[in-house]
């Protein structure tokens, strides 16, 4: 067994997750929010690729289930966008509120 520095960062899961009938790569996904998410602001804004590398999922595979965490209400997006270096809008990552 690896020891556990006390060190390192840690957060909680609540237990309501396993009593809403998600599947697991929902519940994986949450999870992995819940890792990158801002403690002060309660926000992240990986992407679906950065979301799915980290649990083994496809891009739509993520996108399906970030829908489900919506429905169940743990989680909220917003659109973000950016400016490219020639000046133009374009779509950012979602924006999710934990």
């Amino acid at each position: 067994m690896v020891p556990v520095s006390t060190n390192e960062k840690f957060f909680s899961l609540p237990d309501e997750v396993f009593h809403l009938n998600l599947g697991c790569a929902a519940i994986a996904i949450y999870a992995f929010l819940l890792y990158r998410e801002n403690r002060k602001t309660y926000r992240c804004t990986p992407s679906y690729k950065t979301i799915g590398q980290a649990i083994g999922a496809s891009n739509n595979t993520v996108r399906k289930h970030v829908l489900e965490l919506e429905e169940a209400g743990l989680i909220s997006t917003d659109r973000t966008v950016v400016i490219d270096a020639s000046g133009r809008k374009r779509n950012g990552n979602l924006r999710y509120t934990i």
